[in-house]
């Protein structure tokens, strides 16, 4: 019997017990649901294999349920089913993500057929994951550690990439293990016999920032005493890690942007013209649409650098990875430090799972291998833990203008935040009109030709 159920999700009782009867006959476990509320739910409480589910309900309707699933796991099948008068809604759904559809009235072989069909290619493509994990983890490859379904979502979205060869974008607050998915993107690509060669853009002084990409020749500058190549050359046939790329100099943008379209560079002081085959993979903890709107970040190198871009969720929005987390880095901290730490009390791991974690990831880690050097037992207690923040304490009220980069002039500053506010307001009109520019431009009360402007000078693809 299958580990994960079908959620069949129909309004009316006697189609809904029929199809469960045919289903349940076969083997399968069935759970139900009504409406789109009691769908999604069950989306989340029972992790079905496969959603069954009729576009006509009484409370939301099929898409909702599609796209719910679709949120939730973006590989979880869903097989939608209509009236034979609807069939070009049930083509819509799959334009949306369905795997197929059904149409009414429901033969229950084919019904079972399909069913049969959406269960076996999601066990192949799991299986195809799990087979290129256990293969990158023996060539190196870093574990990526939790169960979260966003976390699987992230580590779906990797395997993808790391198949091609485009550029990869990865967005997320500052500790969230950045450079870890781009190692991990490395491993599991065809590029993974290549080298990884990182470097931190926010942690060069800017006027050595160009030599430390693309090298120098001998004698280009006082203290040149010999060549040297760049990172760009030492990733060649490999992955160039480019963190904080938010962080780089308007000056060497345009640099960067050459040598990514282009494959070639010359080195400081040089007027040879060098070919590399590197795929590049950036990583920033940075809005780069505001930096664009405040003329701080190239629009075209954006554009190129988000091929195909991929956030990692904070720690505080998957709060459930948290003990599992914390277990790994006891184990680990135990082996590195040879200390006998066997488990964290009760106490201790709900302070932990109440934390708001704002350094995520990173200080957690820091916080296991403080508790264990400081543990005198074999166990962490929360005296151990040392969190600046207690469970049931009132956190100071934070100013949203806390939050507002003032830096630079008075110019500077109020173009960024006026930039922010247009972005927002865009992106909303553009939500309210569900994608309509037309309706969009009439409700921001801006001509159609301005709308389309800020559109494309924000990177906002709606519409």
């Amino acid at each position: 019997m299958p580990s994960f159920p079908v959620l069949l999700v129909e309004d009316k009782d006697s189609l809904r017990a029929m199809l469960r009867h045919a289903l349940e006959a076969q083997g399968h476990t069935v759970c139900e649901a009504r409406d789109e509320p009691e769908a999604v739910q069950q989306i989340r409480q029972a992790r079905p294999a496969v959603v069954l589910t009729d576009l006509k309900l009484p409370n939301g309707d099929g898409f909702g349920v599609l796209r719910a699933a679709k949120e939730f796991d973006p590989e979880l099948p869903v097989v939608v089913m209509t009236a034979y008068a609807s069939i070009q809604d049930a083509v819509t759904a799959m334009k949306e993500g369905a795997v197929d559809f059904l149409a009414k009235p429901v033969d229950p072989d084919h019904l079972l057929l399909m069913v049969e069909r959406a269960i076996a290619q999601r066990r192949m493509l799991t299986e195809y994951f799990l087979l290129k994990e256990e293969l990158a983890e023996r060539r190196g490859a870093p574990r990526i550690i939790g169960e979260d379904p966003k976390l699987r979502q992230v580590s779906q979205q990797l395997h993808r990439a790391a198949a091609t060869d485009t550029t990869v974008l990865l967005e997320g607050e500052s500790g969230t293990g950045k450079e870890l998915f781009a190692r991990a993107l490395h491993v599991l690509s065809p590029r993974a016999d290549g080298p990884f060669v990182a470097i931190n853009c926010a942690a060069i002084p800017e006027t050595l920032l160009e030599t430390e990409l693309f090298g120098h020749e001998k004698g280009a500058f006082t203290g040149a005493a010999a060549r040297k190549p760049g990172r760009f050359e030492l990733a060649h046939r490999g992955t160039l890690f480019l963190d904080e790329i938010g962080d780089l100099p308007l000056g060497l943008q345009s640099k960067i942007l050459r040598a990514l379209e282009e494959k070639r560079f010359e080195r400081v002081g040089g007027t040879a013209s060098l070919h590399v085959d590197v795929r590049v993979v950036a990583a920033t903890n940075r809005n780069l649409k505001v930096a664009v709107g405040a003329r701080q970040f190239r629009e075209d190198l954006y554009f190129r650098l988000s091929v195909f871009p991929i956030t990692i969720p904070p720690l505080r929005e998957r709060s459930n990875d948290v003990p599992i987390l914390a277990r790994h880095f006891v184990e680990k901290f135990c082996r590195d430090l040879n200390k006998k730490v066997l488990h964290l009390a009760p106490a201790a791991l709900d302070e932990l799972c109440t934390y708001a974690w704002p350094g995520n990831v990173r200080e957690l880690q820091n916080c296991i291998e403080r508790a264990v050097i400081l543990c005198d037992g074999d166990t962490i207690h929360t005296r151990h833990l040392n969190l600046s923040f207690r469970p049931g304490s009132t956190p100071a009220p934070v100013s949203p203008w806390d939050q507002i980069d003032l830096s630079g002039t008075l110019m500077d500053a109020t173009r960024r935040v006026t930039s922010e506010v247009e972005r927002r307001k865009v992106e909303q009109a553009m939500r309210d009109a569900a994608g309509n520019r037309q309706r969009a431009a009439e409700q921001l009360q801006i001509s159609y030709k301005t709308l389309v402007s800020k559109l494309r000078e924000f990177g906002i693809t709606e519409g």
